[in-house]
């Protein structure tokens, strides 16, 4: 690595046809690409376009050619089992090697596609490394989703196995995947061909004549080599869910991002061979993609697979257990799981119980690192917290502070610096840019760097009018904020998060900064929504610490007053709810255009990415209304959730269940 950042930004933007061709050079490639970038059918850009490779070679394989087969790979921790085991980069092969031969022999080849429905098993990195060993493209989709939104993705992605496993585990319940398979196969038009079912102990299904036990077909399977595609070929397709119609299957391509995630394990995350890597999100997102499977073993460390939550399986410990009991050098979660466990242990007690002198960086993304949920995590571990942004559309970090090169002072509610590639702008809606300092529309100069998505599956035209449309030459993030005098930047929320208040532009990322700071929330939300006087008012929610004892009134009138206090009166935050829980997606991203679409009296739909539909169900009359749900009890059955484990999809396997 070059010594400073400002080298190592200004060598890409200098000369990036330079810069990204050495970057190749740290992966293993059948036929070496001779030049990085083909713009000639801009804007579909195409990475490394006459190279050669295999991801799965450079994952496993390279490593055990190169003497290191018997370090360890992957360690898959679930503490909702009781069970741990560890893979070296032998094993891992191996065991990938073999699963290749059961797609193989299942007729799956080079560009078929494979749907992998599964929970938090060592068996679903193995699926998606066994696609790329074979030259499949496969599409993870979360364990659990409901039926239909399976059946949509299958009848999008068209794949020939659908690999899954009979149930996963959510908290202390057994979540039954395979009648929500069965159904979603029932209600798809295109039927795969094989589905591959990994039987658990905990529930087996009861399989059929499309239906392959994977512990059978894996005993009988020969192993099979990598084979070579090209740089251009298709890794994955990955859905990004929306409320409404069909989903947008975001494509990765081979080249580009093994190059991209390789640069970045040692350049954003410090960590290079032998080193171990937490990364506790899901397969199902694209950081479960990145930075639990392909990143890590790409550079030759060792990842944890992790099956649980960051509270109740069974403490707000359990993060503090993992990184002491193998080592992590690197933690990286969402900031949602930083405000869960500040909810449930704000004085950071389980810390005590666990040696974390080996825990040197935190990495948080998926959301806005609010600066108090920084502050507390950073007081608390005593480590650089490092807020960093991207998307499932960009596969690896727009802007982060990068460890491995050199690292900035942190500014709260930053995630810091364009990465190298990324030429990150702030415009105004005529698409002039803003004054350093001043908010709007966050894009990135054409073309992204490697990586990136060149193209939705099968819909060009989508990829255009999504992306590429609102400002001609660059990628529209759809997220808002600005970049100040430095060159920090600082991303505030969603683009349609930005209110209008009686003509007045205002943030709700800013207020939830000033809900945050209270000492006794644990987290927040603004929402703007339709008032007929003043266009737009804010309205937040919030959730208190575990331990707070005061009356939620008291609390409430300190929060409106703190926002007059730091924002002023134009503010207009004048109505702020206590509330039980805010709902979420499963990655932890709070649904806050669905709490706007609902407090506004529209039919919202319920997202297919909702993790707990009882908290949305509770929020209802809070959000219309009424206050009469706070306690957490739905307000449609009297229910009460106890421990915010209760699903959508949860709902839809018991009804498969019959």
């Amino acid at each position: 690595m070059t010594t400073s950042y400002e080298e190592v930004f200004r060598a890409s933007t200098e000369d990036p046809e330079g810069f990204w061709l050495a970057a190749a050079g740290a992966i293993d490639w059948d036929v070496a690409p001779t030049r990085a970038l083909d713009d000639s059918r801009a804007p579909f850009y195409h990475w490394y376009p006459d190279g050669r490779l295999n991801v799965c070679h450079n994952a496993l394989d390279r490593h055990v050619d190169a003497g290191r087969g018997d370090q360890p790979a992957l360690v898959h921790d679930s503490p909702v089992t009781g069970t741990t085991r560890t893979y070296t980069y032998a094993e891992l092969r191996d065991e990938v090697a073999r699963f290749a031969g059961v797609l193989a022999g299942l007729g799956v080849g080079r560009g078929d596609r494979v749907v992998i429905y599964m929970p938090m098993v060592p068996e679903a990195a193995i699926a998606m490394l066994a696609c790329a060993r074979i030259g499949a493209v496969h599409s993870v989709v979360f364990g659990g989703f409901a039926a239909n939104e399976l059946a949509v993705r299958i009848d999008d992605a068209a794949p020939k196995v659908v690999v899954s496993a009979s149930c996963g585990i959510e908290g202390s319940r057994v979540m039954r995947y395979k009648p929500l398979l069965d159904r979603a196969v029932e209600l798809a038009a295109h039927k795969p061909e094989k589905c591959v079912v990994l039987q658990r102990p905990q529930y087996e299904g009861e399989l059929g004549p499309r239906d392959v036990d994977w512990a059978a077909a894996v005993r009988d399977a020969e192993p099979v080599p990598c084979v070579p595609v090209a740089a251009t070929d298709p890794l994955y397709v990955l859905y990004t869910s929306g409320t409404t119609g069909r989903p947008k299957g975001v494509v990765r391509d081979s080249g580009g991002y093994a190059v991209a995630l390789r640069w970045s394990m040692e350049a954003v995350y410090d960590i290079g061979p032998g080193e171990v890597m937490f990364t506790a999100s899901d397969v199902g997102w694209v950081v479960g993609h990145s930075y639990i499977v392909y990143g890590p073993l790409l550079a030759g460390a060792t990842t944890v697979l992790y099956e649980g939550k960051p509270v109740g399986t069974p403490d707000a410990g359990q993060f503090w257990r993992v990184a002491a009991e193998y080592g992590v050098k690197t933690l990286f979660t969402a900031p949602t799981a930083f405000r869960a466990i500040k909810k449930a242990d704000p004085e950071g007690e389980f810390t005590k119980g666990y040696d974390l002198s080996g825990l040197k960086y935190l990495f948080l993304a998926g959301e806005r690192l609010d600066p108090e949920t920084y502050h507390w995590a950073s007081d608390l571990l005593g480590i650089p917290v490092l807020d960093h942004w991207w998307q499932t559309e960009t596969g690896w970090p727009i802007v982060a502070n990068p460890a491995g090169i050199e690292l900035a002072p942190v500014r709260p509610g930053s995630p810091t610096w364009p990465l190298p590639g990324w030429d990150v702008q702030v415009l105004d809606p005529s698409g002039k840019p803003v004054p350093a300092g001043e908010d709007g529309a966050i894009v990135v100069k054409l073309p992204m760097p490697p990586g990136a998505l060149p193209t939705l599956w099968n819909d060009d035209d989508r990829f255009v009018a999504s992306y590429l449309s609102a400002y001609d030459g660059y990628y529209l993030t759809g997220d808002g904020g600005h970049v100040d005098e430095d060159g920090y930047v600082f991303v505030m929320g969603r683009t349609d998060d930005v209110i209008n208040v009686a003509g007045h532009r205002l943030s709700t990322g800013g207020m939830e900064e000033v809900l945050a700071s209270h000492p006794d929330v644990a987290e927040c939300a603004v929402i703007g929504v339709a008032d007929s006087l003043k266009g737009q008012i804010p309205r937040g929610f919030v959730v208190l610490k575990a331990g707070a004892e005061r009356a939620e009134s008291e609390v409430e009138a300190e929060l409106v007053q703190l926002v007059r206090d730091r924002i002023g009166a134009v503010a207009s935050l004048k109505d702020v709810a206590v509330v039980a829980a805010l709902p979420k997606t499963r990655s932890g991203k709070i649904l806050r255009r669905t709490m706007r679409g609902i407090a506004d009296g529209r039919d919202e739909p319920v997202p297919s990415t909702v993790d707990d539909v009882t908290v949305l169900d509770a929020l209802r009359p809070v959000l219309t209304g009424r206050k009469d749900a706070k306690d957490g009890t739905d307000a449609k059955d009297g229910s009460h959730s106890q421990d915010g484990t209760h699903s959508q999809d949860e709902k839809e396997a018991k009804g498969a269940q019959g």
